[in-house]
């Protein structure tokens, strides 16, 4: 008999808001990396009827010209759609002890916020598109 393998995958789709502004950083060989945060709500009713909402917490990072363009047009609150694959690395906590994180590194971001967007074209006279970032400034619906 063959062996199957199962196709390898892993690919998140989101939406959500940023729980704070992003951090822009360089590595020590200058490359740009942007971590920051997202709330994304789930909501649903209860076994009694009622509207219950879950928000979970999400950590994301980009890298080089997207995490360049993450810091020059979003802020705390900002709604983002984004697209990417999860990560795992692990940190040293302040104590020594090791801490394993999981979180989202980005491959393509869009921004949500209509307002923000269309006065992010006006200056820069672009649709927002740099590799992997667009906006959705001239979508009817989102």
């Amino acid at each position: 008999m063959s062996e199957t393998r199962p196709p390898l995958l892993n690919k998140v789709f989101i939406v959500g808001n940023l729980t704070r502004d992003p951090e822009l950083r360089q590595t020590t060989n200058g490359t740009p990396v942007v971590n920051f945060r997202i709330a994304a709500d789930r909501r649903f009713k209860d076994n009694s009827g009622e509207i219950k909402e879950e928000v979970c917490y999400i950590g994301v990072v980009a890298w080089q010209k997207l995490a360049v363009s993450c810091v020059d047009h979003l802020k705390k609150g900002s709604s983002v759609y984004i697209e990417g694959e999860l990560r795992s690395r692990t940190i040293e906590t302040g104590d020594g002890s090791p801490k394993n994180i999981i979180e989202i590194r980005a491959n393509h971001i869009q921004f949500l916020d209509k307002k923000r967007a269309i006065e992010n074209n006006s200056d820069s006279g672009e649709n927002g598109g740099i590799n992997g970032l667009d906006n959705l400034a001239n979508q009817e619906e989102i």
